[in-house]
């Protein structure tokens, strides 16, 4: 097939580049070189040059393609609120341009990146009253604290379980809000043209090539940026969140499997299915850089969640994926692989 990736050129969308061209896979990188991303340039050009939210761009990128893999995006949370028109118009104005060029164009596959943030927390039970869903953390137990969101019903801590992609969805962050109105957006399109859309469902990803240590970049790389600096590690909070940190190749391979969708809209956690914590993650990485180990500082940011594990079993059950890098291996490889910027 011949496949456009949007934001082929960033950390995400250029090993998926590489596996689809090493699949036999004709490619055509379309990227803007956000800023965000691109700090000091790209590591290699891309094919095409153009803003996803520019219809005219879109239509030249669009024609003789078979289908498209749309990574274009920004991410992480950010500085503050002033970034929000930025996160609106280019992760959802963005993939609206992107919807209707392929609409006319009579383009029926899409790859969208998603995101885990989509789940606000993630699932809890309680040990008196079952599963139940827990309110936003409040300020006050925040400062005080007492980080693990308590039963709505009866106050007691919960306990966190893996969530599936049937879970109730609850954004909780500006970045959480796009992804999950890219989401909507794509179902929309895939009910209107019977086309096909796999919604990856990214988990905390990591590896070669992520950006350096800015607002727009994930923890392992701002871990990493400190460490490199021979400063210890800044978790926040308790660092008793519990993530599922995910390999950049295994993410590129869950893309390429997902190329084979059935028709419809349908969303998958991409992930390890394997639980670590924050501090658990930046003490295995402050080892393999021997490095000072992390600091844990008690800190807070109002949009962030506690707890968010993965159930990966629709992916390993409907697409074939399983993640096969181990978090003790692909840290081995992080501590001393390129970062961009």
């Amino acid at each position: 097939m011949r496949i456009l990736v949007t934001g082929g050129a960033g950390f995400i969308g250029s090993h998926i580049s590489v596996i689809l061209r090493e699949h036999g896979h004709d490619v055509v990188v379309f990227d803007a070189l956000h800023p965000a991303a691109h700090s000091a340039g790209s590591p290699a050009a891309p094919d095409i040059r153009g803003d996803v939210r520019d219809a005219s761009s879109v239509r030249d990128a669009l024609r003789g393609i078979d289908a498209v893999v749309h990574q274009a995006a920004m991410v992480g949370m950010g500085v503050d609120l002033a970034d929000l028109p930025e996160y609106v118009g280019n992760n959802d104005l963005g993939t609206a341009v992107l919807l209707a060029g392929m609409a006319r164009a009579r383009i029926g596959r899409l790859v969208l990146a998603s995101s885990m943030v989509v789940y606000g927390e993630g699932a809890y039970r309680c040990p008196a009253d079952g599963p139940v869903r827990p309110a936003a953390r409040s300020t006050v137990d925040l400062q005080a604290g007492r980080f693990e969101p308590p039963c709505p019903r009866c106050g007691t801590f919960l306990e966190s379980s893996a969530v599936d992609e049937d879970a109730m969805l609850e954004p909780r962050s500006v970045y959480a809000a796009t992804k999950l109105a890219q989401e909507h957006l794509a179902s929309a399109w895939a009910r209107e043209t019977g086309g096909a859309v796999a919604a990856l469902r990214y988990h905390n990803v990591y590896g070669p090539g992520m950006p350096r240590d800015t607002p727009y970049s994930g923890v392992a790389a701002i871990f990493r940026s400190a460490l490199e600096a021979g400063r210890a590690p800044q978790v926040f909070e308790d660092g008793g969140q519990r993530r599922d940190f995910v390999h950049v190749k295994d993410v590129a391979r869950a893309n390429l499997l997902a190329l084979s969708a059935a028709p419809g809209f349908r969303a998958y956690n991409v992930s390890s299915g394997r639980t670590t914590t924050v501090g658990e993650m930046a003490t295995a990485l402050s080892r393999a850089m021997d490095g000072p180990p992390p600091q844990v500082t008690g800190r807070f940011r109002a949009g962030d969640v506690r707890h968010v594990v993965a159930s990966p079993h629709r992916a390993a059950a409907e697409l074939g994926f399983h993640a096969g890098t181990l978090l003790e291996d692909g840290l081995r490889d992080f501590a001393t692989a390129p970062l961009r910027g």
